[in-house]
């Protein structure tokens, strides 16, 4: 109907590299329902997030404001409330927003302008993950590891597969919600966020068998001695645990295996939504 407000059904997922995706030429990885969408619309080939971290490049992405500007330099940087984000907006155009899944948004508000959302967040909300820059070389809890690789494979369950199916039942319920809600004619905006197909690189049986090893191609650009990195890198490269794991070429080779089974999952979780 002209001048009707479309709905809007945005999907997030963790750690899922362009390069890793079909439509952007990686020849080994299936995705038909991403692929899909894909055909059918826009892709951007030179799209880049404003932060490596999570939080920040959430941050900044929901308002609209580089991570220096709203004081989001890492993953325990309170979001501040009085931050505006395209959720407020949108409801300033009439829309009903719902949010589901993952948005890592630390501090009391855990809307940030969205009037309902219907799962809770996979990680705490606290300051608990605050670093000690007084401590630089200190390595905390919540690190990424090398571990991640060295115990690449499949998995019967994790607390992100359960996490992620949760979301995805839920955003489908929703939007059945949304359809069966005669008295609100609001348009809607639904966010649904996956933290797949961030590590750890374990996934079920069934999406591991959809590759085999024979296929999985490996990284073409070798890994750098630390004495070759800047000091920062070098910090990184020692919190990162880079030299505690033997990193073969089985453990690599099975955790892109994982990864790519993650992305198909994912991918099944798009279907599922795009369906409903």
């Amino acid at each position: 109907m002209p001048g009707k407000s479309p709905n809007i059904l945005m999907i997030q997922a963790d750690q899922m590299a362009p390069q890793s995706l079909p439509f952007h030429g990686h020849p080994v990885v299936r995705a038909p329902h991403m692929s899909a969408l894909a055909q059918a619309g826009v892709v951007f080939d030179s799209a880049y997030c404003n932060s490596p971290l999570c939080a920040p490049s959430r941050f900044s992405m929901m308002s609209g404001l580089m991570p220096s500007d709203i004081a989001a330099y890492d993953n325990a940087s309170e979001f501040p409330a009085a931050v505006p984000t395209f959720a407020h907006h949108l409801r300033e155009l009439g829309y009903r927003t719902v949010l589901a899944g993952k948005m890592h948004f630390v501090g009391p508000d855990q809307l940030h302008g969205f009037e309902e959302r219907v799962t809770t967040d996979i990680y705490p909300a606290d300051f608990g993950w605050t670093p000690d820059w007084e401590h630089p070389d200190k390595r905390l809890d919540f690190y990424h590891t090398m571990l991640s690789v060295a115990e690449a494979g499949p998995c019967e369950r994790s607390l992100q597969l359960d996490f992620d199916e949760e979301v995805a039942h839920q955003g489908v319920r929703a939007i059945y919600d949304l359809a069966r809600a005669p008295d609100d004619k609001r348009p809607f905006f639904l966010l649904v966020s996956f933290t797949h197909p961030h590590d750890p690189y374990t996934i079920t049986r069934a999406y591991w068998d959809r590759y085999d090893d024979a296929e999985i191609d490996m990284p073409r650009v070798p890994a750098m001695a630390r004495e070759a990195l800047d000091p920062h890198s070098r910090r990184v490269f020692d919190a990162c645990g880079m030299a505690r794991y033997d990193l073969n070429e089985a453990r690599v080779r099975a955790a892109r295996r994982a990864y790519y089974g993650a992305i198909s999952f994912v991918d099944d979780q798009v279907g599922r939504l795009m369906a409903a």
